[in-house]
């Protein structure tokens, strides 16, 4: 029987096809499921004291964002500024450490890939 890239011509390696395909089956839908708890999952990040919030889902996406109308200050409107960036900022960092929760696990196997 002839061989070819290791696998037998004759068909003898279905089996391990099979296995190979509900495993791969299986990891799309653990992703998919993945994706799905991150866009429901929203972080919330504060910055200035508090003075500025924001609230983003993990999926990376800017849900809300309240100022404290004591941080509005006409004559200084760039640190205003400088507190959205701030906020959004960590609100950022928040979400990628969760979607590294969320999806390392899952993401062992595809050598870094997602």
């Amino acid at each position: 029987m002839a061989k070819f890239g290791g696998f037998n011509a004759g068909g003898g390696g279905g089996g391990n096809m099979q296995a190979l395909m509900k495993q791969a089956q299986k990891m799309q839908a653990d992703m998919l499921k993945a994706q799905e708890e991150l866009a429901d999952t929203e972080i919330v990040a504060t910055a200035g004291g508090g003075m500025v919030e924001v609230i983003m889902t993990c999926d990376r996406k800017l849900s809300s964002i309240k100022i404290n109308p004591a941080a509005v200050d006409p004559d200084d409107v760039e640190m205003l500024e400088d507190m959205i960036i701030a906020a959004f900022n960590e609100g950022m960092k928040l979400v990628e450490e969760e979607q590294q929760r969320v999806m390392g696990p899952l993401s062992g196997g595809m050598g870094g890939l997602i």
